[in-house]
């Protein structure tokens, strides 16, 4: 993380609301940095649905293989982040790494390591001890919160001047729908979001697949339309959890107005946080 901020960088932050069925709580495990947070770990309601979009590359990270397997059933229940190690280009070390950390963060949560989405950046090459995850998983699960989200944001950051927030509130068909997101991302991106990490929040009910509808199509002309250096990478990944928390709504199908209008929504979202993540 550099200590000079970016002249790009925002005067102030938009204050991001609660997101019901969302909380989480940040770490300091000393993966890389010293003296700040650099561990993520967001807890989910059950039922939450997700979906994502990773990197092209013909060598993901461990937690890219990951995710890409357990996201198959289109549910999840936590998501752990961490930053100054990517696990990329370590081989069955990174695989196994990934197993444990689920495990530890699914004790930590009360659910099973598959219901765990993982993301890492950092170092490429370098062994990423799960050790190192043993202790403030557990110590972060103890004080969930729902605010304030730049916490996230800050501990995700690599070689980021400042951290990056997006929030976007919606009346759909009578109902009121939140969108937050967080990100890291400052060089290596190019086209397919290179060393971009972002994550996505919404209250909306989308079901799975609509929802991997929704952000394949609004991922292709904003996150994946982003150049900044012509560099691409092993570890990129967006994914999107909906709680379907919003007062008075049901889970709805993809033929439905609500969903249409969702997705326009979505899409704006999409656009302008793209915009925002990648300076």
């Amino acid at each position: 993380m550099s200590t000079a901020i970016s002249p790009l960088a925002p005067k102030s932050y938009p204050e991001l609301p609660a997101i019901e069925g969302v909380t989480f709580a940040t770490a300091a495990a000393g993966i890389k940095y010293k003296g700040r947070t650099d561990v993520l770990l967001v807890g989910l309601a059950k039922g939450t649905q997700a979906a994502g979009v990773f990197t092209r590359s013909k060598c993901p990270s461990a937690p890219v293989d990951w995710c890409r397997d357990v996201l198959k059933s289109g549910k999840a229940r936590g998501l752990v982040v961490n930053s100054g190690n990517a696990n990329a280009f370590t081989g069955k070390a990174g695989k196994e790494t990934v197993k444990k950390t689920a495990a530890i963060a699914a004790e930590a949560l009360g659910c099973k390591p598959r219901e765990i989405v993982l993301a890492s950046t950092g170092v490429i090459g370098e062994p990423l001890d799960a050790a190192k995850f043993d202790g403030p998983l557990q110590k972060a699960a103890k004080k969930l919160k729902s605010a304030p989200w730049i916490e996230p944001a800050q501990a995700i950051m690599t070689t980021d001047t400042y951290p990056k927030v997006a929030t976007m509130t919606a009346e759909i068909d009578g109902v009121t729908v939140t969108i937050n997101g967080i990100a890291k991302g400052a060089g290596m991106i190019a086209p397919d979001m290179a060393t971009m990490l972002s994550f996505i929040f919404t209250d909306a009910p989308i079901e799975h697949e609509v929802l991997q509808s929704l952000l394949s199509k609004g991922t292709a002309t904003s996150f994946n339309a982003i150049t900044v250096d012509s560099d691409t990478s092993t570890s990129d990944t967006l994914i999107v959890f909906a709680t379907g928390a919003a007062e008075g709504t049901t889970a709805l199908a993809v033929e439905s107005n609500f969903t249409s209008l969702a997705g326009k929504n979505f899409f704006a979202f999409s656009c302008n946080s793209a915009g925002t993540f990648s300076i």
